[in-house]
């Protein structure tokens, strides 16, 4: 019989492109989907859904009740992005307290593959100008921010249950993710609506390593068949600019240059209001205190491993924007009258 794969988080932007590219590999795929999620970004996908929510291991029963344990793949894809500079205990309970639900119920049911989708933030800064490359400890005390903080927690537990438990895991550590099939609004989502629908003017200095979120499902599959047991696989593309991210969203969708460049101090003096502004439009922050670090900080990131190991690829960044445009005007979510022209 075909693998079975069960993919935790399938609504969210990597989750449901991660079922996308394994729908068309043609194997069986599971989702677990909260409670209340919307289905919409799973309609159309050959895909059995299931209820539940990671921070309640019993409600996750069901989802794990498979009839060939060892040839099942579980992808722990659900977890909370956050570039909030103030901790919230949401975002523990969900990444920690849930990967570790998710990564016992594994273990229990002596599934046979464990992909943890980490992230890179999960890693240690080094000084600007060296290469970030795979580590194979982590420890929270070493990373900056709530976030980070969460994920480091998280991916020591689980290679302490491949070391201890025998758990057959792999962990991958996605860069900055960024690309189309994001049903809901995440942080590069927003700030390309934001610039496309006219409500951003001015943008800050620094920058990130941005990656498509199609060539992180590609390579989160080639590590549930591939990656080495107890192996980390940064999943990452190059650094780019902020200014070269509008540069690239002028050329395609025509509309106006961002030439205000916010000077550091004051961006950081705006930030906490900027939270309280998005907070209040129900939208996620473009810029917090904790992003503008992330901005400022050694993004130099290695991708060599995966390339190596996974033959893991990325695409050209302006296919990336390019592609997320046309599938934003597709979805109704830009403002079709203000887009004048997709240039290729």
């Amino acid at each position: 019989m075909d693998r079975l794969y069960l993919v935790t988080g399938g609504a969210g932007h990597l989750g449901n492109t991660v079922i996308r590219m394994l729908a068309v590999r043609g194997v069986r795929i599971r989702a677990l989907l909260l409670p209340d999620d919307n289905t919409k970004a799973l309609e159309g996908i050959p895909v059995t859904i299931f209820r539940g929510d990671v921070c309640d291991r019993d409600s996750l029963r069901r989802f794990f009740d498979v009839p060939e344990p060892q040839n099942t793949v579980v992808i722990h894809a659900a977890g909370i992005v956050s570039i909030t500079s103030s901790p919230n205990p949401a975002i523990y309970r969900v990444n920690v307290q849930g990967t570790k639900n998710v990564t016992d119920l594994c273990v229990e049911k002596h599934i046979g593959r464990f992909v943890y989708i980490s992230s890179v933030h999960a890693i240690p800064e080094k000084p600007h100008g060296d290469t970030i490359s795979e580590i194979d400890a982590f420890s929270p005390e070493e990373v900056t921010g709530p976030y980070a903080k969460t994920k480091a927690e998280a991916t020591q537990y689980v290679l302490d249950q491949v070391r201890n438990r025998g758990l057959d895991a792999v962990v991958v550590h996605p860069s900055g993710i960024i690309g189309p099939n994001d049903f809901g609004s995440a942080h590069m989502t927003q700030m390309i609506l934001d610039y496309v629908n006219g409500n951003l003017t001015a943008c800050v200095r620094g920058g990130y390593d941005f990656v498509d979120v199609r060539d992180v499902a590609e390579g989160i599959c080639a590590a549930a068949e591939k990656g080495q047991k107890g192996g980390c696989y940064i999943l990452s593309n190059r650094y780019f600019t902020v200014q070269e991210i509008f540069e690239q969203l002028h050329v395609i969708t025509g509309h106006r240059k961002i030439r205000t460049i916010l000077p550091l101090w004051f961006a950081r003096a705006t930030a906490p209001l900027a939270e309280i502004y998005y907070k209040i439009r129900r939208k996620p922050p473009l810029y917090t205190l904790y992003s503008l670090y992330t901005l400022y900080s050694n993004s130099k990131f290695s991708h060599e491993k995966a390339d190596r190991e996974l033959f893991y690829k990325t695409r050209d960044i302006h296919q990336t924007l390019t592609d997320t445009i046309r599938w934003l005007e597709k979805q109704k979510r830009i403002r079709m009258q203000k887009v004048e022209k997709i240039v290729i």
